[in-house]
């Protein structure tokens, strides 16, 4: 006899079922909007179906991911150290500009430095591939450092408010640095976020190095918007919806995936082996993960803008004491001398 909790979870099931094949199937470009009426009111049904079904899978698939205590940060840590040889490290985290169409009455207030119009993903990821903090919906005029400067977790990150762990020395050295997240050119330099020395840099230097560790370590976020692309359709054109439509459809893939992730009997057929970049631990060469080779290009998710910044004295004295530490005896891996 079926159970009240069995009759649920086959609903949760077609619930999901469905909302997957709507963001998969359904296609938002201008070139495919249909002009015969008959037409256009079943694609009208089928966006109206579509959005139905993104707010009913956001009310049942938890969204409570961002690390509550100094204990769960030092896992994320622990998985970064772990798979990607970086130290204190509690998330990657990057951007894109999620093309929209051009919403009436707005101006310029979505226009963004591609010359489209576009709401930004700012996300946050671990070791492992899932998503820590998600923000969607931010303009696309606003500038990038200003994307993420604006978010609860920037701010509750300033105040202090977020319980990391206390401040340690890395392996074998004594001064003390915070927990750190990686980025890349699009953000400040600041004592809780690690980004790659500017210019070129010697090769086998302490600087040229630690661009290589951080790169390595920040190719999971990378992944995980590629993936997010190659499963998730919908992601892969302009969007043909209001902004705080667009806003819930993004949310929910990005639940999805988190979902489909952590969830022992989807996670293998989401993302099957090779679906991320594979690397050899002895050599450190790596295979492209699956979803670049998708034969459809991507065009709604775009890199967020790369602007300079001068960084402040002391979170570059925090970044070259991780520099120092990876060309250490206890800090380097045995092929970073090949590649950088």
């Amino acid at each position: 006899m079926k159970t009240p909790t069995d009759n649920t979870k086959q609903q949760q099931n077609r619930t999901k079922s469905e909302t997957l094949l709507q963001l998969n199937r359904l296609d938002y470009s201008p070139s495919c909007v249909p002009k015969d009426d008959a037409m256009a009111t079943c694609k009208t049904s089928s966006l109206q179906v579509c959005c139905t079904s993104v707010s009913v899978i956001a009310d049942w698939v938890s969204d409570d991911t961002v690390p509550a205590n100094p204990e769960d940060w030092k896992k994320v840590a622990n998985g970064y150290n772990t798979m990607w040889n970086f130290p204190m490290c509690i998330g990657s985290m990057d951007g894109k500009h999620v093309i929209i169409e051009s919403p009436k009455y707005s101006g310029s207030e979505f226009f963004n430095y591609k010359g489209t119009f576009s709401i930004v993903l700012f996300a946050i990821v671990d070791a492992s591939y899932n998503f820590i903090f998600v923000y969607v919906g931010c303009q696309g005029r606003i500038s990038d450092g200003g994307v993420f400067k604006n978010t609860g977790f920037a701010k509750a990150l300033e105040r202090d408010m977020l319980n990391l762990p206390q401040k340690a020395a890395l392996s074998g050295r004594e001064k003390l640095v915070p927990y750190v997240l990686l980025a890349d050119d699009a953000f400040p330099l600041s004592q809780n976020i690690m980004k790659p020395y500017a210019g070129h840099q010697k090769r086998g230097s302490r600087q040229r190095i630690f661009n290589y560790r951080l790169s390595r370590a920040r190719r999971v976020v990378e992944n995980v918007f590629g993936i997010l692309a190659s499963v998730f359709r919908v992601l892969r054109k302009p969007m043909l919806l209001e902004p705080d439509k667009v806003e819930k459809v993004v949310q929910t893939c990005v639940l999805l995936h988190n979902y489909l992730r952590r969830d022992v009997e989807s996670k293998d057929r989401y993302t099957p082996p090779g679906s991320f970049v594979f690397e050899h631990l002895d050599s450190g060469t790596v295979s492209g993960g699956l979803w670049r080779n998708d034969p459809e290009p991507c065009h709604s998710l775009l890199p967020i803008r790369r602007i300079a910044r001068k960084p402040i004295q002391e979170a570059r004295e925090i970044r070259d004491e991780f520099s120092e530490y990876f060309i250490s005896d206890l800090g380097q891996v045995p092929w970073q001398s090949q590649y950088a």
